[in-house]
Order: C-alpha cells, then sequence, then structure tokens
C-alpha cells in the first residue's frame, strides 16, 4: 500500500526571548524526536509579523530573535547536521503555496479559528489580513514538505486540522490532474493528512507569579518566566521567588487540587527531571516549600544554565548562526521546490522548465 514518507515539520516564532515552557513543551520533544524521525524545525519569521510592530519590535529585534531563536534550537540538542533548520522567509515557497491555499480554504473555516479572536482582541477590525490569514500560512508550512506529523500544543491543535481540510479539499478539487499527472500517493491524494503528535504528558508550565496563568514571554513580569537566556543565578533568584502557598507538599496528586502555584513547580521539577508529579512528591511529599525550592534551584541551575551559556556562545559569532540558516534553507528548498513544481502543474500554471 502506498504511504507518504513520514516527515516532522514545527516551528517558533522568533517574537521575544524563549523561556522554559516552551523547552520543557517543546524543545525537549524536538530533541527526542531526532532519533525516530526525520525533522524540518523552522524560525518561523513571516507569522512574527502578522501581529503590530509594538508586538514583533521592528525589523532590528526580528533580525536579532531570530538568530536567538536559532541559537536556543541548537543549545538545547537540536542538530542542524541531523535536522533542518532555517528560518520560514529563506524559502520563497512558503508564501507560493500559501496564495493557492488561499484559493482552498474557506472564511467558514477561517471564521472559526479562535486564536485569531484572541490575538486580535475587541479591536478586530483593525488586526491585519497576516493574522487572520496566519493558519492558511501555516498548512503551507507544514504540507510544502509533505510533513506526516506536527508536534503541537492545544493552541494549535485547530490550526491543524484546518491543515487537514485545506490538504483533502485540495486533493479532491484536483483529484483528476493528480492522477492524470500521476503525481499522487496511490488513493491518498497529493498531500497527506498530517497527524498531531502529542509527546506524553508535557507538563503545561505556568507563570512563578501565578500558577493559574500560563507561562509567557508577554508577562510584564520578567520574574514570571525563567528565559533561557537566564544565568545560574538569575534562574535560582526567580525559583526562591516564585509564588507558594503556606502548606506542606502533599505525598499523592490529589492533594494538588486546589493549590495551582503547587502544582506548577511540582510539574517543573518533573520535567526537567524525567519524572512523573507521582514521583516527585514521593520524594519530596510532607516536607517544606524551602527545601522543595533548593532542590529545585538545583536542578534547574544544572539542565538550563548549560543551555544559556551555550546560546551566549553561539551568539557570539553571527556568520555561525546565519550559516546554519542558509544552510537549512537550501536542505528545505531541496523538498520543497520540486512538490511547488508538482502543485503548480496540477493546478495548470505555466511555468519556466
Amino acid at each position: 500500500m502506498a504511504t507518504f514518507h513520514q516527515r516532522v515539520f514545527s516551528g517558533m516564532q522568533p517574537t521575544s526571548t524563549l523561556h522554559l515552557g516552551n523547552y520543557l513543551g517543546a524543545l525537549t520533544n524536538w530533541v527526542a524526536m531526532q532519533e525516530t524521525h526525520e525533522c524540518i524545525y523552522c524560525v518561523v519569521d513571516m507569522h512574527a509579523i502578522t501581529q503590530g510592530l509594538d508586538v514583533w519590535g521592528g525589523p532590528a529585534e526580528l533580525t536579532r530573535a531570530t538568530r536567538e531563536v536559532t541559537a536556543a534550537y541548537v543549545a538545547a540538542g537540536v542538530d542542524p547536521q541531523r535536522s533542518i533548520i532555517f528560518n520560514q522567509s529563506q524559502v520563497p515557497q512558503h508564501a507560493e503555496l500559501a496564495w493557492i491555499f488561499n484559493t482552498v480554504a474557506r472564511l467558514g473555516w477561517l471564521n472559526r479559528m479562535t486564536q485569531f479572536k484572541e490575538k486580535a482582541g475587541k479591536d478586530r477590525e483593525n488586526a491585519s489580513v497576516g493574522l487572520y490569514d496566519y493558519p492558511v500560512l501555516m498548512a503551507a508550512d507544514i504540507l510544502l514538505y509533505k510533513a506526516t506529523h506536527v508536534p503541537v500544543g492545544e493552541d494549535q491543535k485547530q490550526h491543524l486540522e484546518l491543515t487537514r481540510d485545506i490538504a483533502q479539499k485540495f486533493n479532491n478539487d484536483f483529484g483528476a490532474q493528480i492522477a492524470q499527472k500521476g503525481l499522487g500517493t496511490g488513493e491518498l491524494g497529493f498531500f497527506p493528512q498530517p497527524e498531531p503528535m502529542i509527546q506524553g504528558p508535557a507538563p503545561r508550565v505556568m507563570s512563578l507569579r501565578d500558577g493559574t496563568k500560563k507561562m509567557s514571554k508577554s508577562d510584564a513580569s520578567d520574574n514570571s518566566r525563567i528565559n533561557l537566556t537566564d544565568d545560574a543565578e538569575t534562574i535560582a533568584q526567580k525559583i526562591r521567588k516564585a509564588k507558594t502557598d503556606p502548606d506542606a507538599l502533599p505525598s499523592e496528586e490529589k492533594g494538588l487540587e486546589g493549590r495551582p502555584e503547587a502544582e506548577n513547580l511540582v510539574g517543573i521539577y518533573a520535567g526537567l527531571n524525567g519524572q512523573t508529579k507521582a514521583q516527585v512528591l514521593a520524594q519530596f511529599g510532607g516536607g517544606q516549600f524551602s527545601g522543595f525550592k533548593a532542590a529545585l534551584v538545583d536542578l534547574a541551575v544544572a539542565k538550563l544554565a548549560p543551555i544559556a551559556g551555550e546560546m551566549r556562545r553561539l551568539l557570539a559569532d553571527v556568520s555561525h548562526i546565519d550559516g546554519i540558516l542558509g544552510a537549512g534553507a537550501e536542505r528545505a528548498e531541496a523538498i520543497a521546490a520540486p512538490i511547488m513544481r508538482d502543485v503548480k502543474d496540477i493546478v495548470g500554471f505555466v511555468r519556466r522548465g
């Protein structure tokens, strides 16, 4: 039976510095996936500019942040020799395919996207067309490489469903041309239906100042998050200052109910140490936060400070970072260009050569 080549695609926006939530929620899984899959990891700079200049910071900041995110990928363990690392804007086929998908996607589909409503807020009439159309570009990012698997968080699941809808409609709309030109993968059509990769119980990392809010790079308080650029002393200070409650740690997970800050810190320890929350509580249950925080400081510094150090080393040589992105873009385009040529042939565009 015909099948698609197994390939993973994922990316992060270069808007502000990556933090512990990005590391535990995505980067650690990306590193592990290199052992089992062909992986393409993108810095999605074209997505970054869909919001206002005050959000993405302008051209100089975009350049800086793109290099910093690249350094974070590599410092966390993504190997640019084994995986493809590049920034989206270096491969023009992303924009080309997005335009064709704009004619496949339907307004009703996009109107259901909840993330646009959240990001645009009350002043939706003033939001950019790019922000509204963001999920179509995301579909192009994935399908340009015929990716079969996409590691996604809860906030991107709806966009992946849209990607699957676009792939199916393209396959249906152009089924006769795909078959006539022999460009499909058997009955599966031209584009695959990418599957979400749910990487086990990835910790939902919350703010260090408020355990009911997700850790975010947009939070006004820097003490709410641990940035991947933070040095050992900064990491230690932020954990010592992290909000807790007066009670001792419970010995079982049920005892964390209604205690969001306690649950968050236990979850962070578990994520950094490759344990479950139950295992952490078996070790620290009954003890006070002071002792637990000291152990968490030691663990976080040991795991995260070397990443910050390696990022500083990498960023000291901009030409090296740019070389990684350029070489990755060449490898990405070697996959994307033939697929895009086939798409143009299927649609009926007259092209050179």
